[in-house]
């Protein structure tokens, strides 16, 4: 009695730690219920066994062959089979005089499935069951098996008979020499990283994560997947191996759970195998709500029994299948068939089947709003699908033409030699059946090509397929796209745009998966340290440099002719400048310079028509003369800097200013030399009087003036001014300026003026108490005074401005100083000579008087 007690307790115990598991623990979910029949568990795989028999099939041979239950998952290779054996059966050319047909279903030998060894014969109606248990038949009839290929790898061992796998093309299936009886109709994958590569450049994703089988092919898809993104700008944001055992993998599932939950990475590509622990864990993401992009392979067009009913577009599968003809035939067998011949309901399983083999025709008028669930037959017929299989079911098609296409030349052998000790449509001879179906070629309904000895095609086109999700469960197809490896590169890729059911006649929002915002233009990457190369600062590019693309690595700089916008996105010609007359400053300036020059030429005609008054003739009146006239050329030479300027005009510009103002400040240092002269006559037993008579103090003018030639010599010859571009001063403009060469050089003109101007400034302020009323030695001082307090205000000022300013400042200057030396020494000269003819009369008299 208490070992009763305690098993039941047991018992109990356990039944409700199971219950608990399968509902708070989502690896145990798993394992408990995937042997639960519907659309969303882990899929069965099973093959089939084609033979041939030399009189008709009975209208109900199916009925009592396959009388078990069938995956749901299953529906689409048993429609298949039906379909391509019943067409078969009705060509003429093919199998004359034969029926083909499957005549059994082989599974895996642990599978719950009973497994069925059947024989059928007119003569004896009665059907033979045993158990399969991976017993080989005497015959060789050629097996079809898959999807998965680790069906075929554990049938093949030990095993002669021909075997075709249907499922994804395999390379550990295409070791002859392992597996010499195991034949691939699949077409091997020799452009899929290409094709994923170019949607993700389509839709500018850069931020990828990978899920993949750890195992041979898992590791070579990795390689080929990191070379590919390196080489376009695609990272990695993790890369989930996951191991093959289960044991293993539920160690580390909760990892890779938080890693793809916490990731920023909006999609991920899955290569793997189904009935995997890769399959786990792609089903454990979704139950936990992950909404990525899955970007995977055909065999991945699973539907998951969900009742949240989700058009969003990019929220689901995207997969890429082999291109394959539409078999035109196969909706009119869907809707002729007799259902009473099979032990499928037909008209209930297409609903089923419409998740994985119909896509939404692109010329059809149908709309989402007329997809219901109620009456599921007779909107099923009613709807108008395009009927197209899967690629597991087209190369299924494929493998059935095959064996077909195989049989009939053993056939035409057997008659051909005349070797009848056997019936016609039993081979015994394995080598000779693999030898045969090895060399098959032949071309299929549709028109396609198939060359058993050769699945490599590398101009393999793939057609990009959306998974949509329905509620209860059901699922559709959406062809998005295809992808063309042979074609140029710019239209490899190409993506419909006529998806405008989808979301109601607008177009669907592309998310993005990129790990930094992009870098819009104008603005230019920053890398961060130790992290991928699409994990990315942006900062605005420096000034006049452009980028205008976006996530630019660098910025270009604009040509010296152009300028950057404001948004720093293209170049703008730059327009010219320089200080035109057409200006208004220019127009001033010039004006001024004018004015200025007629002013000092009307000076200088009162000088002469007064040439006898003591006004003009006191402190050497030719030296008058010589300073009016270097005054005026001072003035003029201000022109040389308004206009477009030239070689010749910037030599002239420094040279003329240098030149004429040296004579005019070495004439005011001549003009107070000479008043000096004049009052020390006056005292006895100086010899002063020979000096001043022979004109020695107008020696100074050719002496200064030679030495500041010999200076701008020098400077010409070394460093001359020329013509230059400051593209800096202003903002979208070339101003063209004349570079003055040599600083140095300039600095020195300068230099030798201001000590020329400082020394007529320090002996006319000796001089100017001397008494006298014509002693102009006052005049002398202050206009020295006014003409260094210029030049130097403007030595700081010049060298803070840049373009038209630099200039502006330079010939305003020159108007200055040349405008105070003439205003303080001739202007109250003229107006003694004008205003006061009297006081300078009276002088005149008295000095005539005096002589």
């Amino acid at each position: 009695m208490k070992k009763l007690c305690a098993f039941t307790i047991s018992f109990s115990l356990l039944k409700f730690s199971l219950i608990l598991c399968s509902l708070t623990k989502p690896p145990c979910f798993w394992r408990i219920k995937n042997n639960v029949d519907n659309g969303g568990d882990l899929r069965s795989d099973c093959g089939f066994v084609l033979i041939t028999i030399d009189w008709p099939i009975e209208e109900h041979f199916y009925n009592h062959v396959i009388n078990f239950r069938i995956p749901a998952r299953r529906y689409e290779d048993i429609l298949v089979m039906f379909f391509a054996t019943d067409e078969i059966n009705k060509n003429p050319y093919l199998l004359p005089n034969m029926s083909l047909l499957f005549s059994r279903i082989v599974g895996l030998c642990e599978d719950t499935f009973e497994l069925l060894d059947k024989r059928y014969s007119p003569q004896s109606s009665f059907l033979h069951f045993i158990n399969y248990n991976c017993r080989v038949r005497t015959n060789c009839d050629i097996e079809l098996t898959g999807p998965s290929w680790m069906t075929s790898l554990k049938l093949a061992i030990n095993s002669r008979k021909p075997k075709i796998f249907f499922g994804p093309f395999n390379p550990n299936l295409s070791d002859h020499d392992q597996f010499p009886y195991v034949y691939q109709i699949a077409t091997k994958d020799t452009c899929l990283s290409h094709g994923m590569i170019s949607l993700m450049l389509h839709f500018r994703w850069t931020w990828i994560g990978l899920v993949i089988s750890n195992d041979d092919q898992g590791i070579q898809f990795l390689s080929d997947m990191r070379e590919k993104m390196q080489r376009h700008g695609i990272c990695l944001a993790f890369v989930n191996m996951i191991p093959e055992n289960m044991q293993i993998y539920m160690t580390k599932a909760k990892i890779y759970d938080k890693q793809i939950m916490a990731s920023s990475a909006k999609v991920v590509i899955i290569y793997g195998e189904m009935n995997s622990t890769v399959e786990v864990s792609f089903r454990r993401w979704v139950y936990l709500g992950a909404q990525r992009i899955w970007i995977t392979t055909s065999q991945w067009d699973v539907i998951l029994n969900k009742r949240d009913f989700s058009l969003d577009f990019f929220h689901g599968t995207v997969t890429f299948e082999h291109h394959h003809s539409e078999i035109a035939k196969l909706r009119n067998f869907m809707q002729t068939v007799n259902t009473s011949m099979y032990p499928v309901d037909i008209s209930q399983t297409m609903l089923l089947w419409n998740y994985f083999n119909c896509s939404m025709s692109k010329n059809s008028n149908s709309k989402m709003d007329h997809f219901i669930l109620n009456n599921t037959e007779e909107s099923t017929v009613q709807h108008k699908f395009d009927m197209v299989l899967s690629e597991d079911g087209y190369n299924l098609y494929n493998a059935v033409y095959a064996v077909a296409h195989t049989y009939h030349e053993l056939i035409l052998q057997k008659v051909e030699s005349q070797q009848m000790a056997e019936p016609k449509g039993v081979f015994t001879d394995c080598q000779q059946v693999a030898s045969v179906l090895k060399t098959r070629v032949f071309t299929n309904p549709v028109g396609e090509l198939v060359n058993m000895n050769l699945r490599e095609n590398q101009c393999a086109e793939y057609d990009i397929f959306n998974i949509w999700n329905f509620p209860q469960g059901l699922g559709l197809k959406v062809k998005i796209g295809s992808y063309y490896p042979c074609f140029p590169q710019s239209q490899q890729l190409h993506i419909s745009e006529d998806l405008e059911w989808t979301t109601g006649g607008t177009s669907p929002q592309v998310p993005t998966s990129m790990c930094s915002v992009t870098c819009t233009a104008g603005f230019r990457k920053i890398h961060q340290e130790q992290t991928a190369d699409c994990c990315f600062d942006c900062a605005q590019c420096p000034k006049n440099e452009v980028s205008n693309d976006t996530d630019m690595e660098q910025c270009v700089r604009c040509p010296d002719d152009k300028y950057a916008n404001l948004q720093q996105t293209h170049c703008l010609q730059r327009a010219v400048s320089f200080l035109a007359y057409e200006d208004p400053l220019g127009m001033a300036i010039g004006c001024m310079a004018l004015c200025f020059s007629v002013l000092t030429v009307l000076v200088l005609i009162t000088f002469i028509k007064h040439n006898d008054t003591p006004t003009v003739k006191a402190n050497n009146r030719i030296l008058s003369y010589i300073l009016l006239i270097s005054l005026i050329f001072c003035f003029l030479c201000s022109l040389f800097f308004i206009g477009h300027p030239s070689q010749a005009t910037c030599i002239l510009q420094q040279t003329t200013f240098g030149v004429f103002f040296t004579v005019a400040v070495s004439t005011v240092l001549a003009k107070t030399i000479t008043v000096v002269m004049a009052f020390k006559l006056t005292i006895p037993g100086r010899r002063m009087r020979g000096m001043l008579a022979s004109g020695a103090p107008n020696l100074v003018i050719p002496i200064c003036t030679l030495i500041q030639l010999i200076l701008c010599g020098i400077w010409l010859v070394t460093s001359p001014p020329f013509l230059d571009r400051d593209i800096q001063s202003e903002h979208g403009k070339t101003v063209i300026i004349c570079n003055k060469g040599s600083v140095i050089a300039f600095h020195f003109v300068l230099g030798y003026l201001g000590s020329l101007a400082l020394g007529s400034f320090g002996v006319a302020f000796l001089a100017r108490n001397l008494p006298d009323r014509f002693n102009e030695a006052k005049f002398l001082t202050f206009s020295m005074l006014v003409f260094c307090s210029v030049w130097i205000t403007f030595l700081p000022v010049y060298h803070s401005t840049r373009g038209k300013v630099m200039v502006i400042v330079e010939v305003f200057s020159i108007l200055a100083s040349s405008a105070g030396l003439l205003g303080c020494i001739f202007i109250p000269k003229c107006h003694v000579i004008l205003f006061r003819p009297d006081s300078n009369f009276i002088q005149k008299y008295k000095d005539k008087l005096h002589y």
